[in-house]
């Protein structure tokens, strides 16, 4: 048994349920993600179309995360789901650098590593990982991928020549797969943006950095004075003369 994931881009709407389900499951700390779901806008106005794309571990078939721990924190199951012993872990974040995919992060309460397990404690009891389960329109589809005759097998094979992996040139072999959604989902060095449409059209320099007139003690004397007033040896004067006139209010 070799267990997979596959979501089809196409029934995919970004709702974002998969991205809560996995956080109360799993009790994902505050600005940590097991699973996110990004977005691109594709085409310019008005023909415009926005993608969704929901992001997890790949389980690679050749991890490097799992190379590199030099605990071996991160570890295979006979099912093929790629585990964390947060126990084992020694927090040397290794495996975040290694992770082409960014799948992986440090959690802040334990300072250990943690990602997507599929839910792996669920499967054991037999049940679905919890993303699967919520999806409203089943665009995560989950099982063996060794199994001719189950769901994953049969709707990989119904869309041969359109189905993708991330990053198929890092060699991980993962076993998350994605169907439609086209190149721009997962490459994106595929979407480019058309002159005229950038961000920022007009990019210009400075000519100088600072005011060339604004000396350190300006700064100072901003508050009191203008800079047409008063200058260097003036500032000095100016002390002076506020010395003299409250000794003469002190009477002495």
């Amino acid at each position: 048994m070799k267990l997979g994931f596959l979501v089809d881009l196409n029934l995919c709407m970004g709702c974002k349920g998969c991205e809560v389900a996995c956080k109360v499951e799993n009790e994902v700390p505050l600005s940590s993600w097991r699973l996110r779901v990004k977005y691109i806008d594709i085409g310019t106005f008005p023909d415009t179309s926005r993608s969704f794309t929901p992001l997890r571990c790949n389980h690679c078939e050749s991890a490097p995360c799992e190379r590199i721990c030099p605990v071996s924190a991160l570890h295979y199951l006979e099912n093929g789901i790629v585990n964390v012993d947060s126990n084992r872990c020694i927090g040397c974040a290794g495996c975040m650098m290694a992770c082409p995919y960014g799948a992986i992060y440090m959690d802040p309460e334990t300072n250990t590593a943690d990602k997507c397990t599929y839910c792996a404690h669920r499967i054991e009891s037999g049940m679905m990982p919890a993303c699967v389960v919520v999806c409203p329109v089943e665009a995560n589809i989950f099982g063996d991928v060794e199994d001719d005759h189950s769901h994953i097998s049969q709707y990989i094979m119904a869309h041969q020549g359109g189905v993708q992996v991330r990053k198929p040139e890092k060699h991980t072999n993962p076993k998350h797969y994605y169907v439609g959604g086209g190149t721009y989902t997962l490459d994106p060095l595929a979407h480019q943006r058309l002159e005229g449409h950038n961000l920022f059209n007009n990019i210009t320099t400075l000519k100088h950095v600072g005011d060339p007139n604004h000396g350190v003690l300006d700064r100072f004397l901003a508050p009191f004075v203008s800079h047409a007033e008063h200058d260097n040896k003036s500032f000095m004067n100016f002390d002076n003369n506020g010395l003299e006139s409250h000794e003469q209010e002190g009477g002495h």
